[in-house]
């Protein structure tokens, strides 16, 4: 025998004329002929055939008569499959023994490493292969070697067969032995693991080279038969074969993607989808609708064969992450090509007729094609051309396939996930809209295409809406375990991120838009519950410039309050860190919390619908007053206006504030208030003026705190000038001034003050009209204000702490003109404050009236005193609003005394013959008796003589006010003098009651006065006389 006796494999060459007859046999595509023999000796003898087919079959040496080793029946083989056609099939079923035993002692070898697996998880021999020797490798090689030149010698006759063989070959040892060896990963497992390990076994790369071989030869002619194959051993071994076909697609991804993609579509028009699909001629008979509208594996009732879309679908998602671009671009060539077609009628091209159905079933069945494609369907769509040639296309399917068709495009949009969904969504949505009078011609849309685009929209919503409301499976799912995990919806989570654009398109109010997305949004906040939600309330609150858009906010509120508890608690805080944060614009932080304020106010009108929601947000705002005072002080004016607004309508909460959320607001309103008066004058102070009185009425300390930081604001440096107040003027001034004695020592300061005899006010009395060696301060200066804005001003503000010292919010009214009855508690705190501010060092002094020997030590404070009182005339406006409320008045006397000692300095150093030369300290004398004479510190008598200062002598004034200096003296401002009378339900002071209190010995210099200038004054004298108790008492009053 030639095969036994050789050491080479048989392979005799022969003459030209013999070699062209084995090669290229009659017929086409006829079974491949005898292989060539170029390089072996001559062709067998019919007895030497004879024998070598007894030992192939046998498997013993008909010569010798011992049992032929794997080499040498593999060789046996060969000069066969080289010599005698017919027995092409038995040799090459022979040879898959060879390879598996090669595969077997590969991983054997593999298992025997230091790292291999137990010996019992090694599988036995196969017992069709006889033992052999170590390895069969170079039996491998020389098979690679004798198909390789029937392939080169005749493609088309061997390569379709030698393909399909080593293509079913590999799938069948990639079963076989997946998971049974230690070293062979399972296939659900690495790819490239599993590739690396079958192509470093010689065997099974030896056959990915032989298919590779015919894969390139039949490439410029027709792949379809080595491509059929691979469909077919995919789906039968899948995912065991998955390395092959990602090595195979990877080597030839152009011609594996568009052939794969060619024959899947064949093998679809013959054997159709489940669910839809067109079938070619007699295919279509035998296609059955399916129950399931979205299937993932079609098959056909009463047909062994599976359909290669499975295949196809599995080949294309391995392709999928590398060759993307290719794949993409090829399905959409498929899809114009179709539509290029024309009509998609019974009569046309079935491949052409079954292309979008096919590319839908594509697109269901692999999530990773969908994404694919799914980046440039928008693009592919657009021109107007397309959907035109697209309805054509789709005119001439059935109803029911059409129907089929529509169902499978809402799923797939449902499925649609990355950037390419918003996009998609959009184009659903403008194709959907009716046409407008604007479209440029050549742009419209078919009224067919928009009313599909419009149904294809609402069956889109109805199917997200039931994929949401039923996300935890069926009802008898998790019962006898944990609850399974929600279903995802990717077209739902791609359009997180679109919360913003979503909600902008709504509030365009454009007929069916708005519509449809505003649907989406509730769908979307119930699926990604809780974060969606609050952020679309959020941006549709900030961003509604109407009510017909804010009504929109309220609607979706009201669609998802059953879904989402605690969503306005959310949408607040979540709108509030982005305000805090400086991610809302402060346009839009404005407009969100005027937004707040009108649903607040519909709460406030009562009744039911938005008013009622009114509530809610009401209580929610509430909850966050916190974060909503800070807002006052923001740095944009209508950002500010707009929380002053809101703060001056909403509820506070039930439980009393805490003192650091009370003194918060306190402080951010009184800001709010100077700041509005200061840009907008009083009109613009309603809120911040509605919210200290209603924050002044929450508690004592509250009123307490708003009155002192409202007297503390009115009388700080930067607010005096709104009231009519003087400002330094040295800040330029001063500058230059002390520009040569910047390098002055401050320690030899300190030692020339500390070496010189203090004076009785202290080592600063002698700074109060300049600095030595500088010269005196610069005056000050008052800024060009209206006096009618002046005194518009003084009202708002002397009005808010009416209202604020009002009784607690009572509105019991007292005197003959029904002016408010002023608590004497809250007069007393502005007392205090006025005290506190214009003379710090002062406050809690003795409240009785010291001898006036005793003001010489107290020159210096006095005079600042009364500096104080002359840059700030709103000073004597506070002293009235006190003295309305006795006996808070007590609490000045500091400050009246200071100014009374002041004034008396003045008028005694004044060398005018009249008053009318010092208008001032006239004014102020009149306007100082005058509040003492209100605040019951004055008799009536004593508390008229201001009314005579005019038309006096400088000197005259002096001895009236010395006259009111000792009746103070005597008689003590204290508040243990004042009783309270419950009929008016204010204090009084009786003088009668008092010893000399009705100022009887202290009339006596009044009275002088009047006689020396009875010419002028005598009309007076009756101003001037001691009243009866019965009087007194009711002046009292």
């Amino acid at each position: 025998m030639r095969c036994l006796h050789s050491a080479a494999p048989a392979s005799g060459s022969g003459s030209g004329s013999g070699m062209s007859a084995l090669c290229d046999p009659p017929g086409a595509p006829g079974p491949p002929g005898p292989a060539p023999a170029t390089h072996g000796p001559a062709p067998l003898s019919a007895q030497e055939l004879s024998q070598e087919i007894k030992a192939f079959l046998t498997g013993v040496d008909p010569i010798l008569g011992h049992q032929l080793s794997a080499r040498e029946h593999a060789r046996c083989g060969l000069l066969l499959l080289r010599s005698l056609p017919p027995a092409r099939a038995a040799v090459l079923d022979h040879l898959r023994g060879v390879f598996d035993e090669s595969v077997r002692a590969h991983l054997a070898a593999l298992d025997e490493s230091p790292v291999a697996g137990p010996p019992h998880l090694r599988p036995p021999p196969p017992s069709h292969v006889p033992a052999g020797g170590p390895g069969l490798e170079d039996v491998v090689q020389e098979v690679q070697q004798v198909l390789s030149e029937f392939i080169r010698a005749n493609p088309k006759a061997w390569a379709p067969v030698i393909s399909a063989w080593s293509i079913d070959l590999m799938g069948q040892l990639s079963s076989t032995y997946s998971g049974q060896h230690q070293r062979v990963p399972h296939a659900t497992g690495s790819l490239n693991e599993l590739l690396q390990l079958w192509m470093g076994c010689r065997a099974t790369r030896t056959l990915m080279d032989i298919y590779v071989q015919c894969l390139s030869a039949l490439i410029g002619s027709c792949p379809d038969a080595c491509v059929d194959a691979l469909l077919d051993t995919s789906v039968q071994h899948s995912p065991h074969f998955d390395w092959v076909v990602a090595h195979i697609g990877s080597s030839f991804p152009g011609t594996i993607i568009s052939r794969v993609l060619s024959c899947g579509l064949k093998d679809f028009c013959v054997h159709g989808g489940a669910g839809g699909g067109a079938g070619g001629s007699g295919g279509s008979s035998s296609q059955t609708s399916s129950t399931d509208p979205f299937p993932g594996s079609p098959a056909i009732p009463g047909e062994k064969r599976v359909p290669k879309i499975a295949s196809v679908v599995g080949i294309l998602g391995h392709l999928a992450s590398r060759h993307g671009d290719s794949i993409r671009r090829e399905l959409l060539r498929m899809f114009h090509d179709s539509l290029a077609g024309g009509t998609g009628g019974r009569s046309g091209d079935p491949s052409l007729q079954a292309t979008v159905p096919f590319l839908l079933q594509l697109a269901v069945m692999s999530p990773a094609l969908l994404g694919t494609v799914s980046g440039e369907l928008v693009d592919c769509l657009k021109p107007p051309a397309v959907l035109s040639q697209l309805q054509q296309h789709l005119q001439g399917f059935p109803r029911e396939e059409l129907d089929n068709m529509l169902n499978l495009a809402v799923h797939l949009v449902s499925q649609a996930s990355g950037a390419g969904a918003y996009r998609l969504l959009q184009f659903l949505v403008d194709t959907a809209m009716p046409a407008s009078v604007i479209t440029t011609q050549g742009l419209a849309v078919p009224d067919t295409v928009r009313e599909a685009c419009d149904r294809l929209i609402q069956l889109l919503l109805l199917h997200l809406q039931k994929l949401v409301h039923h996300r935890g499976g069926s009802p008898g799912e998790g019962v006898l375990g944990p609850p399974p995990p929600p279903r995802p919806v990717p077209f739902l989570d791609a359009l997180r991120n679109h919360v913003g654009e979503l909600c902008g398109e709504t509030l365009r109010l454009e007929r069916k838009r708005f519509l449809w997305q505003h649907q989406l949004l509730g769908l979307l906040s119930v699926y990604t519950r809780p974060s969606c939600g609050p952020e679309a309330l959020g941006h549709l609150l900030s961003r509604a410039r109407s009510p017909e858009e804010l009504s929109l906010a309220t609607q979706l509120y009201a669609g998802l309050v059953v879904s989402l508890s605690g969503l306005l608690p959310l949408a607040f805080r979540s709108c509030l860190a982005r305000v805090h944060a400086g991610t809302l614009q402060p346009p839009f932080t404005a407009r969100f919390l005027r937004n707040l304020t009108l649903l607040v106010g519909w709460e406030q009108q009562g009744g039911e619908g938005p008013a009622a929601l009114g509530a809610r947000f009401g209580e929610s705002a509430s909850a966050h007053l916190s974060d909503l005072a800070p807002l006052l002080l923001h740095p944009e004016e209508e950002v500010a206006e707009a929380a002053a607004s809101l703060l001056a309508i909403c509820p506070f909460p039930p439980e009393a504030l805490s003192p650091s959320q009370l003194l918060g607001l306190v402080r951010a309103g009184v800001h709010r208030f100077f700041a509005s008066l200061r840009l907008h004058g009083p009109p613009g102070v309603a809120s911040a003026s509605q919210l200290l009185t209603r924050l002044s009425q929450t508690s004592p300390a509250g009123l307490k705190a708003v009155l002192q930081l409202l007297v503390e604001g009115a009388l700080h440096r930067g607010n005096t000038e709104l009231f009519g107040g003087e400002v330094d003027g040295d800040n330029e001034t001063l500058s230059v001034v002390s520009a040569p004695f910047a390098s002055a020592s401050l320690l030899d300061t300190n030692r020339r003050h500390t070496a010189a005899v203090p004076g009785p006010g202290g080592i600063w009395s002698v700074f109060h009209a300049g600095v030595i060696g500088r010269g005196l301060k610069p005056p000050k200066f008052v800024q060009s204000r209206n006096q009618q804005e002046v005194i518009y001003n003084t009202q708002s503000l002397l009005s808010l702490l009416v209202h604020c010292c009002s009784a607690l919010g009572g509105t019991e009214c007292g005197g003959s003109w029904g002016a408010p009855t002023l608590s004497p508690e809250a007069a007393k705190a502005v007392a205090v404050t006025l005290v506190e501010s214009v003379c710090p060092d002062a406050a809690g002094a003795e409240l009785a009236w010291p001898p006036e020997e005793h003001a010489r030590a107290t020159v210096e404070r006095d005079l600042r005193i009364g500096r104080r009182f002359r840059e700030q005339p709103l000073l004597f406006e506070l002293l009235k609003l006190v003295a309305a409320a006795p006996p808070a008045l007590c609490y000045c006397s500091v400050l009246l005394r200071g100014l009374l000692a002041a004034l008396l300095g003045h008028w005694e150093a004044s060398r005018h013959p009249d008053t009318a030369h010092s208008p001032w300290h006239l004014e102020a004398s009149c306007t100082l008796v005058a509040v003492m004479a209100e605040g019951s510190l004055l008799p009536p008598a004593l508390g008229n003589m201001h009314e005579v200062f005019s038309q006096l002598a400088p000197f005259e004034v002096r001895l009236l006010l010395l006259s009111v200096w000792g009746f103070l003296r005597e008689h003590g401002p204290l508040p243990q003098k004042f009783i309270f009378q419950s009929e008016r339900g204010r204090f009084i002071r009786d003088f009668s009651r008092e010893g000399g209190g009705e100022g009887g010995p202290h009339l006596a210099v009044l009275h002088s006065v009047l006689h020396r200038n009875i010419d002028r004054l005598g009309l007076f004298s009756g101003r001037f006389q001691a009243p009866s108790p019965s009087t007194l008492l009711r002046q009292g009053t």
